[in-house]
This record gives structure tokens, C-alpha cells and sequence, in this order.
């Protein structure tokens, strides 16, 4: 996993340090024109600005002109209010020729607008991170779009939440000796998933990694099939479905799903009968948010002794009836996306979406994930130390579509029903849901992959290639 640090902590982090501020400036500016020559596919006769404020963005930005230089580039380094005359006046052709400019204005000290409205017509790489992004929240304050961005030590918030994450381009972590072990957020790679997603046991059999699952009703007969698709897909040996008010013999589900009868009104003792025999379960999607459907859920919320993912109208459940989380002994998961967040918290989540996580996670104790562009894991907390964090960006704009968040809650279900002990389930839980973003991966076209939307449906279909692919050995995108 890669490490992820406000300002504030990467702050302490450098202060830390054992070597002095020159020596990590002289690593980072060393670093950056690695990059510049890479992006620029060679060093002699090429041109470069580098906008260079005062501070030690700045300073990086002047030691890359002085590497780049000593390589046969032409540098010219000018104060960013210089810099953003010189890209004004245009930068393709004539005097003013340039092949890359390098952002190295303000990088994270920074949390307003510079006047960089008008970008360079030429790629930029961003020192740390572009200037005008806020490196907390992501917030675009107007700032020149990066083709890639180095950073150091640890990533950073704004690197990964929209609408900067539109902005920085490629990312690449470079170290330059800084200690970053002690964060509390950290980003899933593809060898993190693939380490913590488990495979059959040779004696396994169906009921080993068996999945129920409380979904559909009477006028949202899909949801249910999705969950167990996903599920199915996933590893689950067992699914056994129930929608309340629906007869068994008119579930939508695969043909390999069982489907159990639950009559309306009090559906909740009934489901748990047997519950005992299952390794994870389901509730919410599709099942209805009038006054009786979310009490029997809360009900079957509070006495299901299985890890259960707490998804779509049963979040409503649990906003309409918290206590019924305080009853529960085994692992929970509750999936919100903003709107469902809104719901259980009282509020959307604020801008610092790291910091409004663990405060989800803490007021419940539970596990929390956010959905979304990047999509957030906190655990529980455990004294005393606070909630961690594990961020999930390996899906596009493709999974945006309806009935993408009961393929994620099959997913995860099946997942947690190969067994976990608690404290290692954040990891799980993540693996999760990089593998389901991973789908957008698959068949996506060349041109314009995350443009063309991913139904359900084929997300499903997408889950065994995902996974092949997340063993594949390929390099990290974000260390160098």
C-alpha cells in the first residue's frame, strides 16, 4: 500500500527526517528531472520553464533546472507571476518555443487561486502536486493540468479526490528518504488486492463460502439478482436469496441462486431462521424504505450474527433506527454513497472526505466505505489510535451507472464469507472493491476508455478477467 498524509502530517514528516531540508530539496529537484526527461523522451536541446516560487516547491523546481541543464536543456526558471505571463504569451512556437514547463509555483502551500486559468500548450509536470489544488480536499482553485505529477514521501489527499485527481495526471511517489510507515491512509494497489483476496481451500464446498442475501421486492426485482450474480462471481459456493413480499418462484436470481419465501409485514425473525448456516450476508438493496420494511430491517440488522454489508435502503434502516447497530457483536459493513452518507450522518461529506470517514466510523463503530470517484474504507476505531483510512481508485466514470452498488455489496459479501479476523477485514473489505473497479478495466475501448458506461450486468461478467488481471506482475503507476 502507499502511503496518503495531509499537509499537516507531511509537515511533521519532513521535520522528522534525519537528513536536513537541502538534502531532501537537492532529492526531490533530482527527482523531478527524472521525470521531465522521461516525459520529454530525452534531455539535449529541449526547452523547459520552470514557474519556481519562494518556498520549497520552489526550490525543487530550481534544482531540477540545475540538473537539467547540466543534461543539455535549456532552462529558464521565472517567479510563477512571470511564468504565467510567458505561457500567455504562448509556448509552441517562436522564441518563446517550449517542450515542458514544470509546475513548480506553490505545490501543497497553496490553497487558492494563482491566476493559472490559461494552461500551457505543452505538457506540465507538477511538483508534488499541482499548484491551485488543494492538497486536503481536492478542491480546484484553477490551476495548469498536469501530464504527471511526482510527489514525495507519501501521497496526498487532493492527489486522489475529484476534482483534482482530473488534474495531476499521472502520479508517481518517490520516497527521497522520508518515513511515512505511520500514516493512517493508504492507497490499495493491485498486489495489496490480490494479496488479501483468498482463494478456494482444496476441501472447500458450497457451504463453505455461503452468501444470504435480503434484497428486491415486489417493484425492484433486479437488485437481488445483481447482489447474487456478484457474489456468485465472486466465490461464493452457496447464495440463497430472499425479497420481501415476493414469492420465491418470481425472484429474479441466476439460475444457481436458491430463493427462499418471505411474507410481508414481520419478515425478519422468518429470514433469520437458519442464519446460522451461512458465512456473510446481504440486506438493503431494492428491499423499500416505507416505515415497516426498514424496522424489520433494522431488525434483522441487529440480530444477524453473520459480517454483513448494510447497503442501499437498509442504510435508511439504520438511519431511522441506529440503535439497531449498537446490538451487533459481528462485523458491518455500510456502503453509503453521498446522498445515503447525508442520510445516516445528518450531513454530506465535507470537503476533507478522509477526515468525514473517520468520524462515520468512529460515531458508529463500524466499517464505513464511501462510495465514490475514489472510494474510501475506515475502520472502526481502536483506541488509541483512530480509524484508518484505505482509498480505492481503480475504477473510472464507467462503473456510474445503475445497479453498480449491488455488484459492489455482492462482492464484498462473498469476500467476508471466506472468513477474516476482524482487524485484518479493512483490507478485505478494499480488496473488494478494487477488484469490482477493476471490471472497468476490461474491454474498455482505447480511445477514450472510462467514456463508454459498464452496466451491471457486464460488471458481473467482468469480475473473473479482473481478477486474472490483478495477479498479473505489472509495475505500480504510482512509485518510482
Amino acid at each position: 500500500m502507499l502511503p496518503i498524509v495531509t499537509p499537516a502530517e507531511m509537515a511533521e514528516i519532513d521535520a522528522a527526517a534525519p537528513e536536513g531540508t537541502d538534502v531532501l530539496i537537492a532529492r526531490a529537484g533530482a527527482e523531478a528531472a527524472i521525470a521531465a526527461r522521461r516525459i520529454m523522451g530525452g534531455t539535449y536541446g529541449r526547452r523547459v520553464l520552470v514557474a519556481a516560487g519562494k518556498g520549497n516547491n520552489g526550490a525543487d523546481g530550481r534544482v531540477a533546472a540545475g540538473v537539467l541543464q547540466r543534461w543539455g536543456v535549456r532552462c529558464r526558471v521565472a517567479t510563477p507571476s512571470e511564468a504565467l505571463e510567458i505561457v500567455a504569451a504562448g509556448t509552441s512556437s517562436g522564441s518563446n518555443r517550449l517542450d515542458l514547463v514544470i509546475d513548480a509555483a506553490y505545490g501543497t502551500g497553496l490553497r487558492g487561486s494563482w491566476g493559472a486559468d490559461q494552461p500551457p500548450r505543452v505538457p506540465v509536470l507538477a511538483v508534488d502536486i499541482p499548484s491551485g489544488i488543494d492538497a486536503l480536499t481536492g478542491e480546484d482553485h484553477g490551476c495548469w493540468p498536469a501530464a504527471e505529477t511526482v510527489t514525495f514521501g507519501a501521497l496526498k489527499p487532493g492527489l486522489l479526490l475529484q476534482p483534482g485527481a482530473a488534474a495531476v495526471g499521472e502520479v508517481r511517489l518517490a520516497p527521497i528518504g522520508l518515513d511515512a510507515s505511520a500514516a493512517g491512509s493508504w492507497l490499495v494497489t493491485d498486489a495489496d488486492a490480490d494479496d488479501a483476496l483468498v482463494g478456494l481451500q482444496p476441501a472447500a464446498h458450497k457451504w463453505r463460502r455461503s452468501v444470504r442475501v435480503i434484497a428486491g421486492s415486489p417493484q425492484m426485482r433486479g437488485a437481488g439478482s445483481l447482489v447474487c450474480a456478484a457474489a456468485q462471481q465472486a466465490g461464493a459456493g452457496m447464495v440463497v436469496i430472499s425479497s420481501p413480499g415476493v414469492r420465491s418462484s418470481d425472484i429474479a436470481r441466476p439460475t444457481e441462486a436458491v430463493a427462499r419465501d418471505l411474507r410481508p409485514g414481520a419478515w425478519a425473525e422468518p429470514a433469520l431462521e437458519g442464519i446460522e448456516r451461512f458465512d456473510a450476508a446481504v440486506i438493503g438493496p431494492g428491499v423499500g424504505t416505507d416505515p415497516t420494511s426498514s424496522a424489520q430491517m433494522a431488525h434483522f440488522i441487529s440480530e444477524c450474527p453473520l459480517p454483513l454489508v448494510v447497503d442501499a435502503d437498509a442504510l435508511t434502516a439504520v438511519a431511522e433506527h441506529p440503535e439497531c447497530l449498537r446490538r451487533r457483536a459481528s462485523l458491518t459493513v455500510l456502503t453509503p454513497h453521498d446522498g445515503e452518507f447525508a442520510r445516516l450522518t445528518g450531513a454530506p461529506p465535507a470537503a476533507d472526505r478522509f477526515e468525514a470517514i473517520r468520524g462515520a466510523a468512529d460515531s458508529f463503530n463500524v466499517f464505513v466505505l464511501l462510495k465514490g470517484p475514489t472510494t474510501l474504507i475506515a475502520t472502526p476505531p481502536c483506541p488509541p489510535t483512530a480509524p484508518w483510512v484505505l482509498a480505492v481508485n481503480s475504477g473510472t466514470a464507467r462503473l456510474a451507472t445503475a445497479g453498480s452498488g449491488d455488484v459492489l455489496s455482492g462482492v464484498i459479501a462473498a469476500v467476508l464469507s471466506g472468513g477474516h479476523v476482524p482487524h485484518h477485514a479493512s483490507a478485505s473489505i478494499a480488496a473488494a472493491a478494487h477488484w469490482h473497479g477493476r471490471t472497468a478495466s476490461v474491454g474498455a475501448p482505447a480511445s477514450q476508455p472510462a467514456m463508454i458506461p459498464l452496466v451491471a450486468t457486464a460488471q458481473v461478467e467482468a469480475l473473473p478477467a479482473a481478477r486474472a488481471a490483478l495477479r498479473r506482475p505489472q509495475p505500480e503507476p504510482t512509485q518510482t
